[in-house]
């Protein structure tokens, strides 16, 4: 089946984010642009997974996958997808265990907020997310994948915080075999200067910050055997399909 999807996009719990990308806003605002599954994925964190993924439940909203955007050691950004909430917080463990621990500024930053699933506002976090951890691109990867989720290399297109800026190429090694792009990416510029990267699949997110970012009609992505009426089954699918 062909679902129409945008698998990273960020709350306010991300300090570069509007303050209006609550986990409601950014589930109505899905539904609106007739998204079917969409990826609740904020620096260094899950913490609003769970808020997105119950709302979208209550309201027949969009298929919510809990996911991070990490940053490694070598300062790439890599996509961390999880079939389940219990997974994605493992893997926020790790990396938190592994950052360096400086306070937000929010006069400079933004705010990082926690929402619960009537999208109030239940919390701040204090830790600036917006920093590295300490563990190599391979590694998180490893892990992501021993979760059951799925790792990719996030917008290798970008000049900063991608693989391709900071490494030079996708290593062979790396264990991933999509990638992602940018809304903006110019894909056959770049095919022309890293012929290698017509090895991997691709597929492009809108990486939004604000709600009018959010894609439409999204990207479609071919998911076998998916179904709508089974919410774990459905998440464990496109992970599967993330992985091929």
């Amino acid at each position: 089946m062909m679902i129409r999807c945008d698998l990273h996009l960020h709350t306010d719990l991300s300090p570069c984010s509007d303050p209006d990308m609550t986990p409601g806003n950014i589930v109505a605002m899905a539904s609106l642009k007739g998204l079917q599954a969409i990826a609740i994925t904020d620096h260094q964190s899950c913490g609003n997974c769970q808020a997105a993924m119950a709302i979208a439940k209550r309201l027949n909203g969009p298929l919510v996958i809990p996911g991070m955007e990490v940053e490694s050691q070598e300062e790439i950004h890599l996509l961390c997808l999880f079939p389940d909430l219990e997974s994605a917080q493992q893997m926020e463990s790790l990396v938190r265990r592994h950052m360096p621990r400086y306070l937000n500024r929010r006069d400079i930053f933004g705010e990082q907020h926690y929402y619960n699933d009537q999208d109030e506002i239940v919390g701040n976090e204090d830790q600036l997310l917006l920093v590295a951890c300490q563990l190599d691109c391979f590694l998180l990867a490893q892990k992501a994948l021993e979760l059951g989720g799925v790792c990719l290399p996030a917008h290798i297109d970008r000049e900063a915080n991608s693989m391709l800026a900071s490494l030079g190429q996708i290593p062979p090694d790396f264990p991933a075999r999509w990638l992602e792009l940018s809304i903006m990416a110019d894909e056959k510029k770049l095919l022309q200067k890293h012929p290698e990267l017509q090895n991997y699949h691709r597929l492009r997110n809108s990486d939004a910050h604000g709600l009018t970012d959010i894609a439409e009609p999204g990207w479609a992505l071919q998911v076998p055997d998916f179904t709508q009426d089974d919410d774990d089954l459905s998440r464990q699918k496109i992970i599967q399909a993330l992985r091929a």
